[in-house]
Protein backbone atom coordinates (compact mmCIF):
# COMPACT_ATOMS: atom_id res chain seq x y z
CA UNK A 1 0.00 0.00 0.00
CA UNK A 2 0.95 3.90 -0.66
CA UNK A 3 1.34 5.66 1.08
CA UNK A 4 1.57 3.02 4.15
CA UNK A 5 -0.50 4.96 6.81
CA UNK A 6 -1.89 7.87 7.76
CA UNK A 7 -0.28 10.93 9.09
CA UNK A 8 -2.93 12.29 11.38
CA UNK A 9 -0.43 15.00 13.34
CA UNK A 10 0.70 16.33 10.09
CA UNK A 11 -2.79 16.38 8.79
CA UNK A 12 -3.64 18.42 11.63
CA UNK A 13 -0.91 20.61 11.54
CA UNK A 14 -1.48 21.52 7.98
CA UNK A 15 -4.93 22.08 8.23
CA UNK A 16 -4.61 24.94 11.40
CA UNK A 17 -1.66 26.12 9.33
CA UNK A 18 -1.34 30.14 9.36
CA UNK A 19 1.04 32.32 7.52
CA UNK A 20 3.09 34.67 10.31
CA UNK A 21 4.08 38.20 8.87
CA UNK A 22 7.81 38.66 7.98
CA UNK A 23 7.92 41.64 10.72
CA UNK A 24 6.54 38.79 13.54
CA UNK A 25 9.11 36.27 12.80
CA UNK A 26 12.66 35.94 14.90
CA UNK A 27 15.66 33.75 15.27
CA UNK A 28 15.91 31.18 15.16
CA UNK A 29 15.41 29.95 11.77
CA UNK A 30 15.98 26.69 10.24
CA UNK A 31 19.80 25.39 10.62
CA UNK A 32 21.65 23.99 7.38
CA UNK A 33 19.95 20.37 8.07
CA UNK A 34 16.28 21.53 8.73
CA UNK A 35 16.44 23.85 5.96
CA UNK A 36 17.95 20.97 3.47
CA UNK A 37 15.02 18.91 4.57
CA UNK A 38 12.55 22.16 4.05
CA UNK A 39 14.29 22.99 0.58
CA UNK A 40 14.16 19.24 -0.30
CA UNK A 41 10.06 18.74 0.41
CA UNK A 42 9.46 22.13 -1.22
CA UNK A 43 10.56 21.03 -4.79
CA UNK A 44 8.28 17.29 -4.71
CA UNK A 45 5.85 18.85 -6.36
CA UNK A 46 3.40 17.93 -9.21
CA UNK A 47 6.07 19.06 -12.73
CA UNK A 48 4.34 17.90 -15.88
CA UNK A 49 7.29 16.89 -18.37
CA UNK A 50 9.86 16.86 -15.90
CA UNK A 51 10.93 20.51 -16.37
CA UNK A 52 12.02 21.53 -12.88
CA UNK A 53 10.21 24.96 -13.90
CA UNK A 54 11.67 26.59 -10.80
CA UNK A 55 14.83 27.90 -9.12
CA UNK A 56 15.41 28.71 -5.25
CA UNK A 57 17.57 31.40 -4.23
CA UNK A 58 18.49 31.23 -0.66
CA UNK A 59 19.06 34.59 1.70
CA UNK A 60 20.85 34.14 5.12
CA UNK A 61 23.09 35.51 7.62
CA UNK A 62 24.93 38.54 5.62
CA UNK A 63 23.15 38.09 2.60
CA UNK A 64 19.88 39.51 3.98
CA UNK A 65 22.08 42.58 4.47
CA UNK A 66 23.54 42.67 1.86
CA UNK A 67 20.41 42.52 -0.57
CA UNK A 68 18.92 45.03 1.68
CA UNK A 69 21.33 47.61 0.33
CA UNK A 70 20.47 47.30 -2.93
CA UNK A 71 16.61 47.07 -2.21
CA UNK A 72 16.87 50.38 -0.47
CA UNK A 73 19.16 51.97 -3.03
CA UNK A 74 16.95 50.84 -5.81
CA UNK A 75 13.70 52.10 -3.26
CA UNK A 76 15.55 55.92 -3.70
CA UNK A 77 15.70 55.46 -7.33
CA UNK A 78 12.25 54.97 -7.70
CA UNK A 79 11.51 57.44 -5.24
CA UNK A 80 13.83 60.08 -4.94
CA UNK A 81 11.72 62.05 -1.86
CA UNK A 82 12.14 59.32 0.39
CA UNK A 83 12.97 60.03 3.70
CA UNK A 84 15.72 58.15 5.92
CA UNK A 85 12.91 56.36 7.76
CA UNK A 86 11.75 54.50 4.77
CA UNK A 87 14.87 54.13 2.93
CA UNK A 88 15.78 52.23 6.39
CA UNK A 89 12.48 50.26 6.08
CA UNK A 90 13.72 48.78 2.66
CA UNK A 91 17.31 48.21 3.79
CA UNK A 92 16.11 45.83 6.74
CA UNK A 93 13.49 44.05 4.88
CA UNK A 94 14.82 40.85 4.20
CA UNK A 95 16.30 41.17 7.87
CA UNK A 96 12.61 40.73 9.12
CA UNK A 97 12.99 36.87 8.73
CA UNK A 98 16.27 34.54 9.50
CA UNK A 99 16.32 32.65 6.01
CA UNK A 100 14.65 34.29 2.84
CA UNK A 101 14.05 32.28 -0.36
CA UNK A 102 13.23 33.58 -3.67
CA UNK A 103 10.94 31.31 -5.35
CA UNK A 104 11.79 32.24 -9.79
CA UNK A 105 8.90 30.65 -11.85
CA UNK A 106 11.51 29.33 -14.83
CA UNK A 107 9.03 28.35 -17.64
CA UNK A 108 9.59 26.72 -21.13
CA UNK A 109 7.76 28.83 -23.74
CA UNK A 110 6.84 26.37 -26.26
CA UNK A 111 6.70 23.54 -25.15
CA UNK A 112 4.06 20.48 -25.20
CA UNK A 113 3.48 21.32 -21.51
CA UNK A 114 1.59 24.67 -21.54
CA UNK A 115 3.60 27.59 -20.01
CA UNK A 116 0.35 27.70 -17.08
CA UNK A 117 1.04 24.02 -15.77
CA UNK A 118 4.73 25.69 -15.39
CA UNK A 119 3.52 28.25 -13.16
CA UNK A 120 1.06 26.38 -11.09
CA UNK A 121 4.52 23.91 -10.70
CA UNK A 122 6.49 26.97 -9.32
CA UNK A 123 2.83 28.27 -6.62
CA UNK A 124 3.29 24.72 -5.65
CA UNK A 125 6.91 24.66 -4.50
CA UNK A 126 5.63 28.35 -2.32
CA UNK A 127 2.86 26.43 -0.68
CA UNK A 128 5.22 23.20 -0.28
CA UNK A 129 7.82 25.85 1.50
CA UNK A 130 5.23 27.06 3.87
CA UNK A 131 4.22 23.42 4.57
CA UNK A 132 6.89 22.12 5.50
CA UNK A 133 8.13 25.23 7.25
CA UNK A 134 5.56 24.57 9.57
CA UNK A 135 6.26 20.49 9.40
CA UNK A 136 9.69 21.39 10.66
CA UNK A 137 8.73 23.69 13.32
CA UNK A 138 8.97 27.02 11.86
CA UNK A 139 6.95 29.53 10.98
CA UNK A 140 6.68 30.94 7.49
CA UNK A 141 5.20 33.81 4.90
CA UNK A 142 5.12 34.02 1.44
CA UNK A 143 5.13 37.33 -0.03
CA UNK A 144 5.09 39.57 -3.16
CA UNK A 145 5.83 43.17 -2.65
CA UNK A 146 7.36 45.53 -4.86
CA UNK A 147 10.88 44.38 -5.37
CA UNK A 148 9.17 41.05 -6.50
CA UNK A 149 7.56 43.22 -9.48
CA UNK A 150 10.66 45.38 -10.14
CA UNK A 151 12.71 45.16 -13.21
CA UNK A 152 16.10 46.17 -11.91
CA UNK A 153 15.59 43.51 -8.96
CA UNK A 154 14.89 41.26 -11.37
CA UNK A 155 17.45 41.40 -13.47
CA UNK A 156 19.90 40.98 -10.37
CA UNK A 157 17.86 37.17 -10.44
CA UNK A 158 18.88 37.12 -13.54
CA UNK A 159 15.27 36.85 -14.80
CA UNK A 160 14.64 36.03 -18.39
CA UNK A 161 11.58 36.20 -21.35
CA UNK A 162 9.89 33.24 -19.71
CA UNK A 163 10.64 33.69 -16.34
CA UNK A 164 9.08 35.66 -13.09
CA UNK A 165 9.56 35.83 -9.27
CA UNK A 166 6.96 34.03 -7.81
CA UNK A 167 7.85 35.31 -4.50
CA UNK A 168 9.61 35.23 -1.21
CA UNK A 169 8.95 33.38 1.21
CA UNK A 170 10.21 34.12 5.28
CA UNK A 171 11.38 31.66 7.52
CA UNK A 172 11.90 32.14 11.50
CA UNK A 173 10.35 31.75 14.48
CA UNK A 174 7.28 33.02 16.16
CA UNK A 175 5.98 33.50 19.66
CA UNK A 176 2.42 32.75 18.73
CA UNK A 177 0.11 32.06 16.40
CA UNK A 178 -1.91 34.07 14.80
CA UNK A 179 -5.32 35.15 15.39
CA UNK A 180 -7.73 32.92 12.85
CA UNK A 181 -8.75 35.11 9.88
CA UNK A 182 -12.30 34.95 8.23
CA UNK A 183 -11.94 32.37 5.34
CA UNK A 184 -14.59 31.73 3.18
CA UNK A 185 -17.06 28.41 3.93
CA UNK A 186 -15.80 25.37 2.51
CA UNK A 187 -19.26 24.43 1.50
CA UNK A 188 -19.67 27.31 -0.91
CA UNK A 189 -16.20 26.47 -2.88
CA UNK A 190 -17.08 22.68 -3.00
CA UNK A 191 -19.16 21.33 -5.71
CA UNK A 192 -19.93 17.70 -6.71
CA UNK A 193 -19.98 17.05 -10.19
CA UNK A 194 -23.46 16.71 -11.89
CA UNK A 195 -24.02 15.74 -15.36
CA UNK A 196 -25.84 18.34 -17.24
CA UNK A 197 -28.98 18.13 -18.80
Amino acid sequence: MYPDRPLSEAFERISSRRSVKAMDLQEPGPDTEALNSILDSALRVPDHGKLGPWRLVVFQHEDRADFGHLLAARWQVLNPDANEAQIRFEQNRFMRAPTVIAVISERQAGHKIPEWEQILSAGAVCQNLLVAASLAGFAAQWLTEWYTYDEYIQSLFKIGDHEDIAGFVYLGSANKKPDERARPDNQTRIQRWQQPG
